[in-house]
């Protein structure tokens, strides 16, 4: 224990002083040398800023230039982080009024480059400035169109010196969603300005990378994170639009990744229009990108029964789908929830069986809550989770400890749907093996489920809860005899039973809706495994 405190220790010390050492680095004047080596060169395409209408939020009511005060508008030193990120990255430009002054804009920029010339760390922080280059460029109407010659060389030239530094710094970035976004920026600048500088083949090759280490076999990311995946096919499109739009052949692998992308996202959303709470995913609701997709002549299509770890079964009436996959490597785990086997039921469009979400906020307590197996719909053993995590920064955990599924059947035909997986996320600790067995009757509108817990050896007595998480929306109710859960979800009525167990109604948090938190209920069967090969039944009706 000594010992593998003091190796954290060292580590610790080390990756310290190697910040220390690169922030001094970039701040020095060799480096601002070094990133400052650009060229005059005229934009030659000029990108439609509609374009990235799927990556930003437009605000309804158009902002006027002529309200803003330019004069102190780079130089607030009281102004909050999450205020100052928004200024800096300049997605507001993309809610202006198109009649704004361009002189005010003109003037907006000029002050910003006086006062950011040089690297700092804060107004050129990697995503920022990856923002920046893409919105100064995509509203050129209003930040480059019909202004002076003296304007545009000192905007040519910032545009080049940002994207230099992405290109300097992009390799040492931890967060792939800000190499994607970085990468996304030196493609636009190399589209812009002609590749002079060979931005464009700098950023494909850069693509190329990031898609070999990011996806898997069939194009699903590895983290198994579902608002990943929609957020690289939302970049992998624009960056095709780019391409078209600028008249340059669009490489074969970004019309590939898109093809794989759009396999996953139709088998994770658009067969089911409705948001699955696993791993990292919230409530997002993807129609507008629906609408973007169909407007740019997008049309996705699976028919899988199982993809990217998950197996989805359904009908025109009700959705079953389960995680059936192994956790992900280490790396790909920040946004991972201890939930294998667990499962989530739509019956016509409304959630019935609902895993509580993710929190992904700066409450350390609420966001390792919500990577628990217990925020989930399967077996919890002596109130610890299948998986195990470890604190790397102040905001996040990784795996520590792996899972790896076992077995996996899935039958699915017109009368008769099952599911069947076991895992090893209780071996180490327990020696036992979870199995699951979930069926599922049409014509009789029931659920059988069937939770074994396999003991390696003669290590009996073990404590158990398997929990049924709702939304905060549906009530629940339990019968005079203590046998029956009864759930009320809008117009439909569905029971619950076990028959040779407890089952109760508890209180919990639904982390559902991105980074907040309200109250629900579960009901949960509960009891002590007393047999070497113990068998949990239960059954899910509707009346």
């Amino acid at each position: 224990m000594i010992f593998k405190n003091s190796l954290n220790f060292i580590n610790q010390f080390f990756r310290g002083t190697w910040k220390k050492v690169t922030i001094f680095y970039l701040n020095s004047n060799y480096y601002d040398k070094k990133i400052s080596k650009t060229y005059f060169e005229n934009i030659i395409y000029r990108p439609s800023p509609h374009l990235l209408s799927s990556v930003i939020k437009y605000q309804t009511k158009k902002i006027n230039v002529d309200t803003i005060s330019i004069e102190n508008l780079w130089n607030d030193k009281n102004i909050a982080i999450k205020d100052f990120k928004k200024l800096n990255n300049f997605y507001w430009f993309f809610s202006l009024d198109l009649k704004s002054s361009k002189k005010r804009i003109q003037s907006i920029i000029n002050n910003w480059i006086i006062n950011n010339n040089k690297f700092n760390s804060g107004s050129w922080e990697f995503d920022l400035t990856s923002k920046r280059i893409i919105a100064w460029l995509s509203n050129h109407n209003l930040t480059y169109k019909d202004m002076n010659d003296d304007y545009k060389k000192k905007f040519n030239l910032m545009i080049q010196k940002q994207t230099n530094h992405l290109m300097s710094e992009i390799k040492k970035s931890e967060l792939v969603n800000d190499k994607m976004i970085g990468c996304a920026a030196i493609i636009l600048v190399g589209l812009c300005y002609g590749d002079k500088n060979n931005y464009l083949s700098f950023g494909l090759n850069l693509l190329k990378k990031i898609s070999n280490v990011s996806f898997d076999n069939q194009g699903f990311p590895k983290s198994r994170d579902i608002k990943q995946l929609i957020f690289y096919l939302k970049y992998f499109i624009l960056i095709r639009e780019w391409f078209k739009e600028a008249n340059v052949n669009i490489p074969d692998e970004v019309n590939e990744i898109i093809n794989y992308l759009g396999q996953g996202y139709a088998f994770i959303w658009q067969n089911l229009k409705k948001d699955i709470l696993f791993n990292g995913n919230n409530i997002s609701n993807n129609s507008e990108f629906d609408n973007y997709l169909r407007r740019f002549g997008y049309r996705f299509k699976n028919e899988s029964r199982e993809f990217g770890g998950y197996a989805i079964l359904r009908n025109k009436k009700i959705s079953l789908i389960m995680d059936v996959g192994n956790s992900p490597n280490t790396n790909f785990s920040k946004n991972y929830q201890s939930g294998a086997t667990s499962f989530e039921i739509i019956s016509n469009g409304k959630k019935l069986i609902s895993n509580c979400g993710y929190y992904d906020n700066k409450n350390l307590t609420y966001s390792k809550l919500s990577k628990s197996t217990a925020t989930h719909n399967t077996l919890i053993i002596d109130d610890n989770s299948s998986c195990h995590f470890k604190k790397v920064d102040n905001n996040h955990f990784i795996l520590n400890e792996d899972l790896k599924i076992l077995k996996k059947n899935i039958i699915f035909e017109k009368e008769y749907w099952k599911i069947s997986v076991s895992h090893n996320g209780y071996q180490k600790k327990y020696n036992l093996i979870h199995e699951r067995d979930l069926e599922f009757y049409p014509e009789k509108n029931k659920f059988i489920g069937i939770d074994k817990i396999l003991n390696k050896q003669k290590n009996f007595n073990i404590k158990f809860d398997i929990r049924f998480h709702l939304e905060p929306n549906v009530k629940l109710m339990k019968t005079q005899d203590n046998k029956t859960i009864l759930i009320e979800l809008n117009d439909e009525g569905w029971k619950f039973t076990c028959d040779n167990f407890d089952i109760n109604i508890d209180n919990g948090l639904f982390f559902g809706n991105k980074n907040l938190y309200t109250q629900n209920q579960n009901f949960f069967i509960s009891g002590i495994a007393k047999n070497q090969n113990e068998n949990i039944n239960w059954q899910l009706t509707k009346l």
